[in-house]
């Protein structure tokens, strides 16, 4: 028997139409959707473990979305034929989900939570990253896991001053805002996106706009679980309390630590002491007392730390290093700081830092594309290293994390729009952070900004950013400018903008509480975009504009286009000619044809200049083709019985045939009586001759015409008559 099927309707307002449906697949997990629109499908699920494992004290969460190749009929590539590791698209899609859902989970909540988001079909039209929220929050719907409040997300694109929710991968190639938005019916969860210098105003209307979609799509979740039927949400065990010993930690600790946060002090030196506090709370506690019940005074210590540190801000205005909030801490900068590289930059805010390389390189370094939803290249790319050292740690090295992978993206995201189209090389920028307390992925943007200018990439214009937060207690509110990692960690919001001088490039938000207002919103973009100026500026007395070329040992790269027909004859047979003129002329070049034109696209980089000239002679030489009635000069490299073989001087390697009749208006017997190896002359080109169907070309064309020599008339005698 096949089981009942409940469906709901989404309507985008364009003629198009979300659908979720339950009942059928996954029914073992504790709540299952399928999300379809087109000719897409997702598949999402959530289960969640009945209890929690001993000793956790955090929510144990894991978002997993996967794009099968299958979905879109394709293979894997590689040597195993399976999906293995995750991809960073499908990494940065984890991370935008879990960023919206994390903080809807009761604080006290701590069994292991699993959401998967699988595409199972791929329709080209449609981009699936923007449904995985929905699908997840559709799927805690029909659970009985305790969640705040439903939510979902949603992209918004903008093409000719219009806004488009949901855009295609075709509609984002021509709009100026690339935005995914994360929301509940009553309040905005996260933000991330790019645009083209868009102003604070119109930033703030796109996500109204995301908004106003994203509750039409939570009221669709609403219907679906009522008509379902709405499981009661699951008993668990939280967390221990015991207020008389939160009471005492309060009356030991709050006066001790707003001290400490009002005095102004560096990290290490504010930690310390926060640390010697701690100490001095546990020893009013006996040991017999600390064994049963210690992990409640270390808790308790922490949130009588975050209500004294956060209240010195609300209360005087001040933050835990002594900064007003709307204040920058120090900035210094150095270029071309690394004597190998071919651009590099040291950043250093306050006690953040950031080194970032530049390196140069052809289409042949991009960075390939290839997943079930996307297939193309990058020819600009950032990578983000967040080594252990940073913070002061030692720590396992466990590859690439995740959070790695959303920085580098979002640093990439803001600088990859000021590079222009002409440019002509495959750029990657690695920003490797030094130190980190405060926003590293907004140090990266500015070391990457300093990095490419001392390349001598000629960016539209140079990107800064600035990391936002705020602290509110729901009738007071301070919007903090350049965040510490503490500020971070103990407020409410963690908003990340980026721009140049004309507008903004790339944003990130995560708020932790519900009901963020707009207005405050608008305070932190007009706040944030006065401290990002400021930036610019400091980058800018370091390097006002990119350098007006690459460094001397930096590859120079020429593009050159030559007909599709003569791509052939410069690889060569089985790639013998292009590879005796790399290694001769100490160049790399590329060849790639455009699609559209059917053109060759020549890349040829080098260091050296003369290298370069090499090969565009040579090109020059295989692609020349003379003109009919025109005069060249021409040298003898091979002597023949019929005839010499003759090279344009202006095209060495193309060759004709200088037919031994074309070399002298005498006749001529020997070849050599006229012409010999090495001479340089001109002759006259006919193109090809209508004889021999080879082209031809002539030496006595060009020369003077002998007179004829007029035979005498021989008088004959009259017969007689």
């Amino acid at each position: 028997m096949i089981p009942q099927l409940f469906v709901e309707n989404i309507d985008l307002g364009d003629g198009r139409n979300i659908t979720i449906e339950t009942g059928r697949l996954a029914k073992q997990a504790d709540g299952s959707v399928v999300v379809r629109i087109g000719k897409t499908v997702i598949l999402g699920t959530v289960v969640s473990a009945r209890k929690a494992s001993p000793g956790i004290d955090f929510l144990p969460l894991t978002v997993d979305y996967r794009e099968k190749f299958a979905a879109a009929g394709r293979f894997p590539g590689g040597f195993f034929k399976r999906e293995a590791r995750p991809s960073d698209s499908e990494v940065l899609t984890m991370r935008l989900v879990d960023r919206v859902l994390r903080p809807l989970f009761p604080s006290d909540y701590h069994a292991e939570v699993q959401v998967m988001i699988q595409l199972m079909s791929h329709d080209d039209d449609v981009m699936p990253d923007a449904l995985a929220g929905l699908a997840a929050s559709a799927a805690l719907a029909l659970s009985d896991i305790p969640f705040e409040t439903l939510i979902s997300e949603a992209r918004v694109g903008r093409i000719d001053g219009k806004f488009i929710i949901n855009p295609s991968q075709a509609q984002l190639e021509l709009s100026d805002i690339d935005m995914m938005i994360g929301a509940s019916t009553d309040s905005i969860a996260m933000v991330e996106g790019e645009m083209k210098e868009i102003s604070e105003a119109e930033m703030v209307e796109a996500i109204k706009f995301a908004h106003e979609h994203i509750k039409v799509q939570i009221a669709a979740q609403e219907r679906l679980a009522n008509a379902f039927g709405k499981k009661e949400v699951r008993t668990y065990e939280g967390e221990r309390e015991d207020e008389a010993i939160h009471a005492k930690v309060k009356a030991a600790a709050y006066d001790k630590i707003y001290a400490i946060a009002s005095k102004g002090s560096a990290k290490h030196e504010r930690s310390a002491a926060f640390d010697e506090v701690k100490e001095e709370v546990k020893a009013l506690f006996t040991e017999e007392e600390l064994a049963e019940n210690g992990d409640l005074v270390s808790k308790y210590f922490y949130k009588v730390n975050k209500e004294a540190v956060r209240n010195v801000t609300l209360d005087l205005g001040t933050r835990l290093d002594g900064r007003k909030t709307t204040e920058i801490r120090p900035i210094w900068c150095e270029v071309d700081y690394l004597p190998s590289v071919h651009g590099s930059a040291l950043f250093t805010r306050g006690e953040t830092q950031a080194l970032a390389t530049a390196t140069l390189g052809t289409s042949r370094e991009a960075n390939q594309i290839d997943s079930p939803s996307q297939q193309g290249e990058e020819k600009f790319y950032l990578h983000y290293n967040f080594p252990p050292f940073s913070t002061g740690e030692a720590r396992p090295l466990r590859g690439t994390s995740r959070r790695e992978v959303g920085h580098g993206n979002l640093a990439q995201r803001a600088l990859k729009n000021m590079i222009p189209a002409e440019n002509p090389y495959t750029i990657r920028i690695v920003s490797e952070v030094l130190e980190s307390n405060g926003s590293s992925s907004m140090a990266t943007v500015c070391a990457g900004t300093l990095a490419l200018m001392d390349a001598g990439v000629q960016m539209i214009r140079p990107v800064s950013g600035i990391a936002m937060g705020l602290i509110t207690d729901g009738d007071r509110f301070a919007v903090l400018s350049d965040i510490l990692g503490d500020e971070d960690h103990l407020g409410d919001m963690d908003f990340k903008v980026t721009g140049t001088s004309e507008g903004i490039t790339a944003c990130q938000m995560d708020i932790k509480i519900d009901g963020l207002k707009y207005e405050i919103m608008e305070q932190a973009l007009a706040q944030a975009r006065d401290g990002r100026l400021h930036i610019l500026g400091k980058l800018t007395e370091t390097l006002a504009q990119p350098r007006t070329d690459v460094k001397d040992h930096s590859p120079k790269i020429i593009t050159r286009r030559i007909p599709n027909a003569f791509i052939g004859a410069l690889i060569g047979p089985g790639g013998k000619v292009i590879q005796e003129l790399q290694k001769a002329t100490g160049t790399t070049i590329v060849i790639n044809e455009d699609p559209i034109t059917e053109e060759g696209i020549v890349e040829i980089l080098g260091t050296d200049p003369a290298g370069i000239a090499a090969v565009m002679a040579k090109i020059d030489s295989i692609i020349f083709k003379p003109t009919v009635g025109e005069a060249y000069e021409v040298k003898v490299i091979k002597m023949l019985d019929f005839g010499a073989v003759v090279e344009y001087t202006q095209a060495p390697s193309n060759e004709v045939l200088l037919h031994v009749s074309e070399l002298a208006w005498e006749r001529t017997e020997n070849v050599t009586d006229v012409v010999n190896m090495g001479d340089v002359f001109m002759v006259k080109y006919f193109g090809l001759d209508p004889k021999t169907r080879k082209e031809k070309v002539s030496r006595k064309a060009l020369l003077p015409r002998p007179p004829r020599e007029e035979k005498p008339i021989e008088k004959k005698d009259k017969p007689q008559g």
